[in-house]
């Protein structure tokens, strides 16, 4: 594992048991997938390098824009898919086909990841065929 992977590794593990509030950002409080991605950004870097606009819990089927990908693609450094993955990366899925990317979470070893679950809270879940083949990017935290 790749110190930065540590560090990421290390960060979103202290997010583990903190509820699940759409469009929260703060460890213990709350936060949703997308939330612990930039609460983990916070904690490695201090300010994030933009702030996501305003969305709906449905914004990826109405949008049209594949906005988490491209947000990656600006920030992250881009891995050449789940087979090059390593603990502490960053993991897009796309639930639909022919929607966005919708869903993020934290590769924690080959096979689980950390995310914030719907209804639920930040949890350690098993990478199962399900998930895995939702994988529609795989991006590195940059090194500080």
């Amino acid at each position: 594992m790749s110190a930065i992977g540590n560090q990421v590794l290390v960060a979103a593990e202290q997010w583990i048991g903190t509820p699940y509030r759409h469009q929260a950002s703060r460890r213990g409080v709350g936060c949703d997938c997308l939330g612990l991605v930039r609460g983990i950004w916070r904690d490695l870097y201090g300010e994030e390098p933009e702030l996501p606009p305003p969305y709906a819990p449905d914004w990826a089927e109405r949008s049209g824009e594949d906005r988490l990908i491209a947000a990656a693609e600006r920030h992250f450094v881009t891995v050449a898919g789940i087979g090059a993955a390593e603990p502490g990366d960053l993991l897009l899925f796309r639930f639909r086909p022919h929607y966005a990317a919708k869903h993020a979470g934290i590769l924690a070893g080959p096979e689980h990841f950390i995310h914030a679950y719907e209804q639920a809270a930040v949890i350690r879940s098993a990478l199962v065929p399900a998930w895995r083949r939702r994988v529609v990017g795989v991006y590195r935290f940059p090194e500080i």
